[in-house]
């Protein structure tokens, strides 16, 4: 996990949690990071002081904080998730027309999940429809050793 001080176009400063570097740039891309403060879409990453480490490695209590807030993260994500599948009703790949024809009034309103690409996200934030992605969880620091080797 990766912690980034980030600011938006009106120079409010907020802190925003990535897997990584490629995560940030990803979101930015596709239009999914806003101002908690103002809402604005034009966040940077704001100048930030690099952390150093002793000895070139992170100490356990740093390990177990990153470890605490990954566990957290990922209950809420589950609960999030869990919440939504019971609660709205699953579009699939229709996601992005269903939910224009909603936003148009060419259909009723109601909760719907389901797939886009970040294309296709970005295309109905620009039409003004509102969207929100499901948080997915993040990995441990177990599966990631994991997956490196």
């Amino acid at each position: 996990m990766i912690k980034y001080t980030l600011q938006c176009a009106s120079d409010h400063r907020f802190e925003g949690w990535f897997g990584s570097s490629a995560d940030f740039d990803a979101q930015k891309e596709g239009g999914d990071l806003s101002c908690p403060v103002c809402g604005s879409s034009e966040v940077e990453k704001a100048l930030m002081a690099p952390a150093i480490l002793k000895g070139g490695r992170p100490s356990s209590r740093k390990d177990e904080a990153v470890a605490s807030i990954a566990k957290e993260w990922n209950e809420a994500a589950a609960k999030a998730k869990s919440y939504v599948e019971k609660n709205f009703e699953h579009v699939g790949k229709r996601f992005p027309e269903e939910a224009r024809a909603q936003h148009y009034g060419e259909k009723e309103a109601k909760p719907i999940y389901g797939e886009a690409s970040r294309e296709e996200v970005a295309s109905l934030k620009e039409e003004g429809v509102t969207v929100a992605p499901v948080p997915e969880p993040v990995p441990t620091a177990d599966e990631t050793k994991k997956k490196l080797n």
